[in-house]
């Protein structure tokens, strides 16, 4: 059955109303948390204000909204310029009212939007030629000149049939409250009619950190989850241990395109202050995680081989004096043939040496880069699409997480994930069966789609480059 844009919008819209879905119950399970106010609109889309830190087993911890929604998108296929420009304030329009509507926090609404490949391409390719940054640190490795966009590809544990999507645009709706995220998918999917939805993505996050089982147990319990019940109480997420140190994200504007100096942020500036953007969603085998893997081995399989962590303890330490290099990575294969998720993807997500970004900000050694968005989905995959043979559509609920990282290029997030797998960012490749419990998470992972796009800065986040037609 194909969806039509009124059915899309109207099932998500419905979950506020309680009418539809599952995620109506993550009001029921947990309160909002307690926010700070919003300052001034940063020129950057994907950064949010009024972010609680808590602290947690002496950790600090990022409380981050508990509603997310993300809606891909394809253009009607109008390709004039005036038709460009016309949906170009009529975008900014909508954007700016709901900027009036709420706060750019939680409490309020975070929206971000990103445009992928195929726009630049199809819609605005003589100025993309222009004006698209260049990836100089890529580059230089390739021998070519390397965009700060590029395709999505598919890594060596990836399912030969992940899907590599082609969508023009998604929109990131961010909020404590369903009601602001119905609001904003009505304004810029419902309303909007130069574009189609092609698929909703809905999820949460937090929720964990108060006592009691936890809002990713509590959900997949309710929805029957094959191993619910396995997840640990208090977990932040469904295979347990907390992600969001305050340590383990990127800070402040590191994820800009331009602030590391992998790019200047392309022609005259114009992205300066946006970033890259990667989605995925994954699927995660919970009865494989909890029945197969003990406490000392999820530790290991999590962090890296050798790590004591008490029984219980679902937040651990990721500051700069636990950042695991190449060295011992090699080290760790050559004496346990396993490597730790953290401690593979460390060797490309922190600063190796200390560094003065384009802003002035100092940034030291072990600093992490990525900003990672990610949250939990009972979505299978996805919560509505329009070609429901090609996405795997399934009926019931299944634990997994779309996963959303802001990174200075899409190449910086490919040395990320190929860091996953044992391709280390020297060289290096420690050879590991498809799949092996040997190489982190990816026994119980397996990823169903994958997509990047560019963020740009606010300035420019409606219909990019068209006004250069």
């Amino acid at each position: 059955m194909t969806l039509t844009r009124r059915q899309l919008v109207a099932g998500a819209a419905g979950v506020a109303l309680g009418a539809a879905g599952i995620y109506e119950l993550v009001d029921h399970m947990t309160s909002a948390p307690a926010r700070t106010a919003a300052g001034p609109l940063p020129p950057e889309q994907h950064l949010l204000d009024g972010l609680r830190i808590i602290r947690d087993n002496d950790v600090d911890v990022i409380v981050p909204p508990l509603h997310h929604q993300v809606i891909t998108l394809r253009l009607n296929g109008a390709t004039g310029k005036t038709d460009l420009l016309d949906a170009q304030t009529e975008l900014e329009a909508a954007l700016t009212a709901l900027n009036e509507r709420y706060p750019n926090t939680p409490a309020g609404l975070g929206v971000t939007v990103a445009w992928g490949l195929p726009y630049f391409q199809k819609y605005v390719p003589g100025p993309a030629a222009a004006y698209l940054p260049v990836d100089q640190r890529a580059s230089q490795v390739a021998g070519h000149p390397v965009g700060v966009l590029i395709d999505a590809v598919r890594f060596p544990s990836d399912p030969t049939n992940t899907v590599l999507e082609g969508n023009d645009a998604a929109v990131l709706l961010r909020s404590d409250h369903l009601d602001n995220i119905a609001d904003g998918a009505d304004a810029l999917a419902g309303k909007l009619q130069f574009w189609n939805p092609t698929s909703i993505r809905r999820g949460f996050a937090g929720g964990g950190f108060d006592g009691g089982p936890g809002l990713p147990k509590q959900m997949a319990v309710a929805a029957n989850v094959p191993g619910a019940h396995l997840i640990p109480d208090g977990s932040e997420l469904f295979l347990g241990f907390t992600s969001t140190q305050k340590a383990n994200l990127g800070p402040s504007t590191i994820a800009n395109i331009e602030q590391l100096g992998y790019s200047d942020g392309g022609r005259d500036g114009y992205f300066r202050q946006g970033t890259a953007m990667h989605l995925s969603h994954i699927f995660e085998d919970l009865e494989n995680w909890y029945l197969t893997f003990d406490h000392d081995e999820r530790v290991t399989t999590v962090f890296r081989p050798g790590k004591q962590v008490p029984p219980g303890t679902l937040t651990v330490a990721q500051g700069p004096e636990d950042v695991a290099t190449v060295a011992d990575n090699k080290a760790d294969y050559a004496t346990k043939r396993a490597i730790g998720h953290s401690a593979a993807i460390q060797t490309a997500s922190r600063l190796t040496a200390d560094v003065r970004g384009a802003d002035g900000t100092a940034y030291p050694k072990g600093t992490a880069i990525p900003q990672r968005a990610d949250f939990n989905t009972l979505d299978n995959p996805f919560f509505l699409t329009t070609d429901p043979d090609r996405d795997g559509a399934a009926s019931g609920a299944a634990a997994g997480v779309h996963f959303l990282v802001f990174t200075p290029t899409a190449d910086d997030f490919h040395r990320n994930r190929l860091a996953m797998d044992g391709v280390l960012p020297d060289g290096t490749r420690l050879e590991f069966s498809m799949p092996s419990r040997g190489q982190g998470f990816n026994a119980v992972l397996s990823t169903t789609h994958r997509q990047n796009y560019l963020v740009p800065p606010r300035r420019h986040r409606s219909f990019p480059l068209a006004e250069k037609l």
